[in-house]
């Protein structure tokens, strides 16, 4: 039976304590990390998908829409999903600082704003992607979020002129084989398993918990998961609260 808590205060000292006692953590994280720096998720009632746009979000995110509608992905690319004002919240620093102290083996995230590396995380495998590299079709040559931002229209590559595409992982597209395995094999070997942010509900990046065999299986979301039941602690909190320790 899962020990749930709703006051942040208390979910952040109860985190702190498992915490200490664990050796190898892998931190599992969804959009609802980055909500408290300002970056919106996709399911909640300010998220993305209820947002009014001319076409659904989930199809302007598509293989397909990019490749038919290009300058309207790229419009919707620009003002949505690229958000280099973000800053780090408490949450992505903890991270880092667990991750200097050699207790955190990686963080697994479905995050495309990078804003666990920009905290100090340097083992971040990156399931969708990020926007920090936007790489040209044809030489393969990789262009910033910034040099994006300060393009209009469809970009193509300065070198080749080839078309440019975001390494972001888009519907109708493959996860990246790599960071796959990589991400499966640190869940495997942690002891703890902390998911934040996360619905649980996008697949295949959520079936990557059923390969955690260790001991704390941690939930810090808003809202209920599907895994609910299973977690030793859940944190039905505001996550940059709950690792204010």
């Amino acid at each position: 039976m899962a020990q749930v808590i709703t006051d942040p205060t208390e979910a952040a000292r109860e985190l702190s304590r498992r915490v200490e006692k664990a050796e190898r953590i892998v931190f599992f994280g969804g959009a609802g990390v980055s909500t408290a720096s300002g970056i919106p998720d996709f399911r909640s009632e300010d998220g993305l998908y209820n947002m009014k746009f001319k076409y659904p979000p989930e199809q302007m995110l598509s293989h397909t829409f990019f490749v038919n509608h290009t300058a309207e992905f790229y419009d919707f690319y620009r003002e949505r999903m690229i958000a280099l004002d973000a800053k780090p919240n408490q949450a992505h620093l903890k991270l880092a600082e667990l991750e200097e102290q050699g207790k955190l083996l990686a963080v697994v995230t479905q995050n495309i704003d990078g804003l666990h590396q920009d905290a100090g995380s340097k083992r971040v495998f990156e399931l969708h992607g990020s926007v920090r590299r936007n790489i040209c079709q044809k030489c393969g040559h990789t262009y910033g979020a910034e040099w994006i931002l300060e393009t209009t229209g469809v970009p193509h590559c300065e070198k080749c002129g080839g078309l440019i595409k975001p390494d972001v992982v888009l519907y109708e597209e493959a996860l990246n084989d790599a960071v796959m395995m990589g991400a499966l094999k640190a869940i495997s070997q942690a002891d703890m398993l902390i998911v934040g942010g996360t619905s649980l509900v996008v697949y295949p990046a959520a079936g990557l918990i059923q390969y955690f065999q260790g001991n704390e299986l941690v939930i810090c979301n808003m809202q209920p998961t599907p895994q609910d039941a299973s977690a030793d602690l859940v944190c039905a909190c505001d996550i940059a609260k709950a690792f204010a320790f």
